[in-house]
Parts: structure tokens; sequence; C-alpha cells
């Protein structure tokens, strides 16, 4: 099927569009403005409240009588542009997909020598799934939910987005599953100092996002590029004046830390490869001594004559372990944004990575006695490892759950497939898109339709709101929209976008293909009945589309496509727990697709998370940051503020949760779902979770937490 790539099929109609929309466009602003004016959110009324006299206040007694009589002066043309705008819509494409190709000078320097998407190895590989309600409203129906400045926020929300998927990582993998030498505390970060200079491990049609190329000399860093300076659970630079402690790996207790040593001395030059020293690295670097004749003769731990095995006691040699590390490049056209910071009121978040750029370059090596290795970061290994990598948020498992869960502060690195809900502004649609362009090639943007044509009688004053961003080719896409909306959710085209993503190629020349869903149901309490009635068309809009798209072309004959997974994501309206919503929680999607989260209708998992923030404290310091939103969310009673609870007998569902005294039950309501489904798969085929996460970095940006998933698809053969 042929992707649209711009919205209208001619030239004329789009230029028909474009002269209709000039002429809308001053009014609709000037109504968007002059009702901002009207309502304020909590962080402005608590600023008029600090000082009555405020320019803020002044502004808005100056501005809303102008706004009123510019709309009036307006209206006449806007007429004009709606009369020739509105039929247009008929005609137009339900979606506009957007590819942006890597800069040829990059290309050809970091993908050279490296596999394609056509590379699908035996044993499989792992995906990562994300979904988040944005709420990028136009202005003044944003601040119904407590929200203002729905262009600054979509800029500021894809800037999170790609920093923390592209955010620096190290894993480490160990060969033997009872060796644990190495400990993942002293690798969960890296310092600003850190340059990477190469690039040994990227993903399949990568995107680049630098002017030029990559600096290719660098100086020692300032600071550890493990641990910030001074961190005490670093083994390489210990804090000052514990040099010779027993956290060095390399001076035991109570001796004095050697002139000569290659961690800790200052004259140390090092390698663009390694992690610890920069480029000039010296042969005498026990970290990067390989080959037989070595013998690790210079290793401080191993001394003289030790022998050439590598000792598992060794902090330095360990066997079979495999580091891998991750690092964006600096963006040189946002350097100077970079110090507004990441969050509300433009100080920067603690944790947070700046306005670094999304393009993704991975360094891999094995140090051990087979010398160096690449391995691929999204590929499962057929060798039997145990991770000890500790990542941004604290990774808990309950009872024989088998797989990991956390609430984190960050975007999983490596994120593959990006699904947001509520982009109806159209200059933020525009802003958050070049924003994921620069870490996702293939983009489905201003997804729906307007007007009359495909959403029954309803005139459509807004798309969709969905927005699908992927990191693999999309092959086909298809845009659904739901006949039953009612009341104010029936302006916006609600519906479920289809997609189908090319993932790899089997030895065979058998397409690995996936299929994803992206939706966004009924909001209104109280209409269960339809939001049921969009689940049976979901299930069925999806098995027609996965059947239409499967079709070889007419005259062909292919190989049949292999499917690797099948996800639903988006905001469903309703959470498991809640005794409004049992309709929706005995739906059969429950029964062909798999919630990580659930354990049956009206029962979450124990560790499961609300989603759904409540508005009135989106303003408050305790939860201003993704840091901060994170330690409040790991705490009970954090959660029972700031958190969405199922209504109550006893309260208003309308009324604000703060401060009330009524017993709550559960984690909050979870309205963010993230299915899979492993039917239509091969029959060795395996799917797993490795790690499930809710993610608190778009704090102050949304009234939502957002949902990631990561998923092994498993085959169950092994590589030759």
């Amino acid at each position: 099927m042929v992707l649209h790539t711009t919205p209208y099929s001619s030239a004329c109609l789009q230029f028909l569009d474009g002269l209709s929309w000039s002429l809308v466009f001053p009014c609709y602003w000037l109504l968007d403005q002059l009702l901002a004016s009207c309502v304020a959110t909590s962080l402005e009324k608590r600023q008029r409240t600090q000082d009555p006299c405020s320019f803020l206040t002044l502004c808005v007694l100056i501005t809303a009588p102008l706004y009123l009589l510019l709309f009036l002066a307006s209206l006449p043309f806007a007429l004009l542009g709606f009369f020739i705008w509105a039929p247009v819509q008929a005609v137009r494409q339900p979606y506009l997909y957007t590819y942006r190709r890597p800069d040829k000078h990059q290309a050809e320097q970091g993908q050279a020598g490296l596999a394609g998407v056509g590379e699908w190895r035996p044993q499989g590989r792992s995906f990562c799934f994300c979904s988040a309600n944005v709420c990028l409203l136009p202005d003044s129906l944003a601040r119904f939910n407590n929200l203002s400045d729905t262009h600054r926020r979509a800029r500021e929300v894809g800037k999170r987005i790609r920093n923390g998927a592209s955010r620096p990582q190290i894993k480490i993998y160990i060969d033997s599953p009872t060796n644990t030498s190495i400990s993942a505390v002293s690798f969960s970060s890296l310092a600003t100092g850190f340059r990477r200079t190469s690039s040994l491990d990227q993903r399949p049609d990568q995107t680049y996002t630098t002017n030029g190329p990559a600096d290719t000399e660098t100086e020692p860093p300032t600071e550890c590029p493990i641990h910030p300076s001074g961190a005490p659970d670093c083994p390489v630079h210990p804090s000052t004046g514990d040099q010779g402690s027993s956290d060095c790996p390399l001076h035991p207790e109570g001796e004095d830390t050697a002139a000569d040593c290659p961690l800790h001395s200052a004259e140390t030059n090092g390698s663009s490869d390694c992690p610890v020293h920069a480029l000039g690295e010296g042969p005498d670097c026990p970290l990067h001594t390989t080959g037989p004749q070595s013998g690790h003769h210079d290793c401080p731990m191993h001394g003289e004559g030790t022998p050439t095995k590598p000792s598992s006691d060794c902090p330095v040699h360990t066997s079979g372990v495999q580091i891998s590390i991750s690092a964006p490049e600096p963006d040189p056209q946002e350097e100077e944004e970079a110090e507004t910071g990441n969050h509300r009121g433009g100080e920067p978040a603690g944790g947070d990575t700046g306005s670094m750029t999304a393009s993704r370059e991975s360094l891999t090596r094995y140090h051990g006695g087979d010398g160096v290795g690449i391995s691929s970061n999204n590929t499962l290994s057929h060798v039997p490892r145990t991770s000890v990598s500790k990542r941004s948020g604290r990774k808990h498992r309950h009872g024989d759950e088998t797989f990991d869960h956390e609430i984190s502060a960050f975007f999983p690195a490596n994120l593959d497939f990006l699904a947001l809900q509520e982009v109806f502004d159209h200059g933020s649609t525009t802003k958050l898109r070049r924003q994921l362009h620069r870490y996702f090639p293939y983009v489905l943007s201003d997804v729906g339709r307007y007007g009359w044509k495909g959403c029954c009688s309803r005139f459509k004053f807004l798309n969709s709101g969905l927005m699908l961003a992927s990191r693999y080719p999309i092959l086909d896409a298809r845009f659904e929209c739901y006949p039953n909306g009612r009341a104010e959710d029936a302006l916006a085209a609600k519906g479920a976008l289809f997609v189908k993503v090319h993932v790899g190629t089997s030895h065979q020349e058998q397409r690995v293909v996936g299929y994803l869903t992206s939706t966004h149901l009924h909001a209104i309490e109280g209409d269960a009945s339809v939001r049921c009635e969009q689940l049976d068309l979901l299930l069925q809009w999806g098995a027609e589309f996965r059947q239409a798209s499967s079709q070889p072309p007419e005259g062909e004959k292919v190989l049949e496509d292999l499917v690797a997974f099948d996800v639903v994501l988006g905001d469903l309206n309703f959470d498991n727990c809640s005794s409004e919503d049992k309709l929706e929680q005995q739906h059969a999607l429950f029964t062909q697709y798999k919630d990580p989260c659930r354990l049956g209708p009206g029962e979450d998992k124990p560790w499961a998370l609300g989603t759904l923030l409540d508005p009135s404290g989106l303003y408050d310091d305790e939860v201003s940051s993704p840091e901060s939103l994170q330690k409040v969310m790991e705490n009970e009673e954090g959660r029972k503020e700031y958190l969405v609870f199922p209504p109550s007998k006893s309260q208003c569902p309308a009324s604000s949760q703060k401060g009330r005294k009524i017993p709550l039950k559960g984690n909050g309501r979870r309205i963010d779902y993230m299915l899979y489904s492993d039917e239509g798969l091969q029959p060795d085929w395996k799917l797993d979770i490795e790690e499930f996460s809710f993610v608190t970095q778009l704090a102050g940006l949304t009234d939502h937490l957002s949902v990631a998933m990561r998923l092994a698809v498993s085959t169950g053969e092994e590589e030759p």
C-alpha cells in the first residue's frame, strides 16, 4: 500500500486548504487566546495571589478586550475561509506519513559496514514500546486540565522523549550466571565529560542530527565517565580522600594510592574506546590489555606471573564481560535552549539529559579471554548472560513475576515505537514531529478526519489526536474513526490507527513484520457501552487490517510474512479497578491480548500504578520535575495525594483529591494500556516481557504518566 506523504492528492487542493486556513487562522487564534485569558491555571492563580498587582494580571486586563475586538474584525474572513475549508476536508488523506532521511555524510560515517533491517538473527530480538497521552489541545481547552502554553509543551515533550530514549547507558553482561564480581551500582550513569567518538552498534535506518561530522579529537574528561565526581560507590574514582579505601578495586584498605595506578593517575591518557580513559591510551592500561602475551602482567590485581586465564575475582579482567555504552551527541542548534532546563521555571532537572539529541550510537566491547567482540543492543544473545545493569529507576520483581518493573524518571533507552494521544493542536503537531524526527525516522501524524466525512454526521473540529513514531520502516497504515462518539467527545475524530512495520527478513527471504494499534477511546464517564462498542470495532478493524495487509499484490507470488508481535497501545479511558468500569474490564479484548499489569477483571498486580494525575497538583514543587515525581510515585502516601483514584460515594468525582481523608484502595486509575498478543506467531516463536515501566519524564507537561514495555521475541533457534 502507498503511504500518504501529503494531505491531498493534488497541488490544487493543497493550495485551497492553505488559502482557507490562512483566512480562518487569525480568528481561531484570537478566540483561543481570548478564552485562555479567562481560564487560569493553578500556577497563574498562585502568582496572582502572591502579587495582585503583578504584570500578568495587567496583561490580562489589557489583552482580553483587544482580543475580543480583533476577533470580531476577523470573523467575516474566517467565515469565508470556513466555507472553502470544510468541503476540501472530504478528500483529505487520513494521516500524514513523513520520513527523515539521514544526513549523507553521517550515514556514510555511522552506518558503514553495519547490518540493515534485513538481518533477522535466529535467536530473535527485543523491541521497546511506549505510549503517552500528552494533552496537546488548543491552549484554551488545555487549561481545563490545568495546562497552558501548548506550543512550548509540545517542543519540550519532544525533547524529553528523545533525550530519555537516547540517554547515555551502560550495560554489563556476564557469561557465567554465578559471576557478579562487577557491581551494577558502579555503572549507573555517565558524566557530562564523556564524549563518544565512534559507532559500533546502531539500529537500521538511523537518523542523524548534527550538522557536521562528529569530533574525532577529545580532551580527557575532567570528571569520571562512570559516575559524577565524588560518588561514594564508584570503584574507579572514589570521593576525595577515599582512594585508599576498600571501595577501590585496585587498592585494598590501608594501602596508599599508587602513583602509577592506571585508574587513579591524573597523568593517564585514554582510548576513545575505553569508558574510563580518553584518547591516547597507553599500552599498560589493564582495561585494554588483550592477547595471549599480555597475560594480565600489568594488572595490579593479578600481579607478576599471574596466569593468562582471567580471574572471576578480578574487577578489571572479569571473564566474559560485555560492556555496552550508549551516548547521544550534543545538538549544536540547541545549546542555547539547554540552559532553560527540562522542567517548569527554567530550572534544570537534576537527572535529565538536557538538550542532547537523540542520535543513537553505541560502543560495545567484550573484555575477556576471547578479545574484543561486537553485539547489538536490540538482539537477544544466544549466550546465557546475567544482566546486572542498573537504570534510572528502581527495578523490582514480585514473587514469580518473569519480568522487571519500575517507576522511571526517563523514557527507556533504545525506544523503538512511540504512540501518542491528544496531539490535537496543528501547530503543536508540527513542533513535536520536528523534535521526534531527530530520533525516529518514520512518523505518522495529523491522523484523522475533519468535517463530516468518515465519522457519521457529526462535524469534526479536531482530528483523532493520534501520532505514531517508529525506528523501523512502516509498510502499511490505516485509520478508522469511531462512529459512536457522544457529547463533546464527538467533536474529535477519535479512532484507531493500525500500522504494519518491517523489522527484518529471514534467511528464507520472508519478511518479519510487526503490527501496532494506537487508539484513544471515548472519555466521558458512565458511557461504558460506548467504549465497549469501540473495543468491538477495534478488534474487528484490526483483524481486517492484518488480513488485507498480508495479501500479496495481484499477479505476484511472495512468501508469507512472519509476524513478530501484535501490540495495542493507547488511552482506553477506563481502569481495571473501578466498579463503574466492570463492563469494559470483562471485554473480549483481554482474552485476545495480554495486559502485563492485570491479574484479572477488577484486579491489577500489586505493583501496577495509576497513570492519571490529579490536575490540581501539577505545579506543586513535590512533582515539578521527573525525579521528584518519581520519588512521589514510589511512596504510597504520595500516590494518594497526586494520582486520581476511582470515584467514591463520599466524594464528588469532579472535586480535587488533595487533602482528602477518605481511605483509598489500589494505586490509582490506570487508563493507559500496553497489550500484546502471541496469536498468529510461528509455532516455535515466543513473546516474553523483559520489563515494564511507568515513566515520569513528562512531569509538568501533561496530566498522565507514560507507560513503556520491552518485549522479547525469541524464535527457539540457535545462531549458527
